[in-house]
């Protein structure tokens, strides 16, 4: 068994052994190949531009993570073309299995891409090209394989000129129309061929050369070659269009519901926190295709333990065991925080590790709220073993809960948990996109600089938790400067939201930041009861595309959003939007650089 997946970048552990294994490959494979070439792979993953074309790596993995095969391509946009420069298994290459799986991801997403084809080098299998008749068997073997998806030869053109006379083997140029039953036209494939031989094969291929081959390609559109080996079937070459597919399940975000969350169910007139949030989001986001559902896991009490007091952990869960069914305690008294005299009374307790008079504590908080981190460690499990995106999506919230505090409908900070474990792969930085304060982020993370705190919100002055999330508080000790907080007018509408957003990313990317926890609340709505801001659908869209451009592995935990009429649509926007620059194929890697880098390879 193996799954094929994408890989972004080298940020994460599981990303880099990938790219380690296809480095060996490629050296093993093709000992011919510039060294350069290969340990330039990871940079060419994380700097398209740099590079000329917009890599992008597929690995093939078994179950111990061992590679299989991998495919390596070159989008290029604005010409509208994949370049397939490597497909290669770790037993060599022919059959239908691995490799033909593999090759048929490359095509279904150069159809997303919207490319007009998918087009390759194979070494000839023509005697007059090719003397070797050991080497022409293994050339036909391999335009045998393609032959089976549609993709044949370009004919009639000056392609298989040898660069320096007395070269052997001169590759021919394959294309795959993807299925689409016409060959492209002339002028495509020009510019496609110019641009491949100016900026991969450069420093080997003289001006005039260039010139020369471009201009070979005279008919229109372009003449490939009859199928030599299979007989075509309706599928190789029928009008094909997949793009209404879902995608493929590595390039889905990674969905964590909180199963127990109704369990947690206070039915008090105007407590806005109640199971059918949950509900409405799901509603919009399952037929979007987007999502892929994963079961929570249990996680030992040291992941929480390592960002909340230990008494207060134990505390919350013996006082909703004593609360019981059918029963809610506010907390009323708020003594003075002498550690040494608690109060007696677990019920009068409360008040010593609350913020605030509205949070209650019932049979069943503790049970839901240990769920939520269990959710929230699941989704960053999920970011770990590689998916580029997780969302746990989850009640109660959590990013008012303080070491040793809750308040504000949050008990336990399930994105500082989160953040925490994540903190031990890579830097990470939590952006806070609540209306309110992440004053929780901000007391558990004061003096620590490995996680970056952000939060944007409705000033202290006038929005809950009233006493903190000024612009001055920045953290102290190792941790000063590593909090930052943008605290904005009461009337703000999405223009003026997207500019602070904008700021608050560069800041982010100046941590250097690898791995990145959105504490998403859509409580900053128009129209929201507990908000006063301006955002629209199409403004969360737009801020999940900015949150997705960083391109960074990214972690989405719920908090807060309550008005239920907009709610749902506001989520499907938002990770829309997030997806699409994210992970998505639609989004663009800016202006190119002609930078020449490698060899031609077959």
């Amino acid at each position: 068994m193996f799954r094929i997946r994408r890989v972004y970048d080298t940020i994460l552990a599981r990303d880099r052994g990938a790219v380690e294994q296809v480095q060996r490959m490629l050296a093993e494979r093709l000992p011919d190949l510039d060294r350069k070439e290969i340990e330039d792979l990871p940079d060419k993953l994380r700097r398209p531009v740099e590079h000329g074309f917009r890599a992008i790596l597929y690995v093939a993995e078994n179950q111990r993570r061992t590679v299989k095969a991998f495919a390596l391509v070159f989008h290029e946009p604005d010409i509208g073309f994949v370049w397939l420069d490597f497909l290669a298994s770790a037993g060599g290459s022919g059959g239908r299995g691995v490799g033909g799986t593999l090759y048929e991801r490359v095509r279904a997403d150069a159809r997303e891409l919207g490319a007009w084809a998918v087009l390759f080098e194979c070494l000839p299998d023509d005697p007059a090209l090719c003397p070797d008749p050991g080497h022409r068997r293994q050339n036909a073997a391999r335009l045998r394989f393609y032959e089976g998806f549609g993709a044949r030869p370009v004919v009639g053109t000056a392609y298989e000129t040898p660069v320096k006379p007395g070269d052997v083997e001169p590759p021919y140029l394959v294309v795959d129309d993807l299925g689409r039953g016409r060959a492209p036209s002339r002028s495509a494939v020009r510019a496609a061929v110019r641009a491949v031989l100016e900026r991969k094969y450069g420093h080997l291929c003289p001006p005039e050369y260039v010139d020369r081959v471009v201009a070979s390609f005279t008919d229109d559109p372009v003449r490939l070659r009859p199928f030599r080996y299979l007989t075509p079937s309706a599928d190789a070459v029928a009008e094909s269009d997949h793009r209404s597919e879902p995608p493929p399940p590595d390039r889905r975000i990674a969905l964590v519901v909180n199963d127990r969350h109704l369990i947690h169910h206070v039915r008090e007139r105007g407590y806005v926190e109640s199971p059918v949030r949950i509900d409405a989001i799901r509603r919009q986001l399952d037929p979007t295709g987007l999502f892929d559902e994963v079961v929570p896991r249990r996680f030992p009490d040291r992941h929480l333990v390592a960002v909340h007091d230990r008494a207060y952990v134990g505390y919350l869960e013996r006082v909703c065991k004593r609360v019981g069914e059918g029963r809610a305690v506010y907390p009323y008294v708020f003594p003075i925080r002498n550690a040494a005299r608690p109060p007696r009374e677990l019920e009068v307790r409360a008040g010593y590790y609350c913020i605030d008079t509205f949070t209650p504590l019932d049979g069943n908080a503790y049970r839901a709220a240990r769920r939520a981190v269990d959710c929230s460690l699941t989704a960053a499990a999920a970011v770990l073993e590689g998916r580029r995106l997780a969302y746990a999506l989850i009640r109660p919230p959590g990013h008012h809960a303080e070491r040793r505090a809750f308040g504000g409908f949050c008990y336990f900070n399930n994105a500082a948990v989160a953040a925490n474990e994540l903190a031990r792969h890579g830097r990470v930085a939590i952006l806070d996109i609540d209306y309110h304060h992440g004053n929780g982020q901000q007391d558990i993370f004061w003096e620590r600089d490995e996680v970056l705190t952000i939060s944007i919100h409705g000033h202290p002055n006038f929005a809950y938790p009233y006493f903190s999330g000024f612009a001055d508080e920045v953290g102290s000790g190792r941790g000063r400067g590593a909090n930052r907080n943008y605290p904005l007018e009461e009337h703000v509408d999405g223009r003026r939201y997207r500019e602070v957003l904008e700021r608050a990313l560069r800041r982010v990317e100046k941590h250097r930041t690898e791995i990145l926890v959105v504490a998403l609340g859509l409580d900053t709505s128009r129209k929201d009861p507990t908000g006063s801001w301006d955002l629209g659908t199409t403004d969360f869209a737009a801020n999940g595309r900015l949150v997705g451009a960083l391109r960074l592995p990214t972690l989405v935990v719920q908090e807060g959003g309550y008005r239920i009429r907009n709610l749902g649509v506001n989520a499907r926007s938002f990770f829309t939007g997030l997806w699409q620059a994210s992970v998505g194929l639609a989004d663009r890697p800016g202006p190119k650089k002609n930078s020449p880098k490698s060899p031609p390879t077959s």
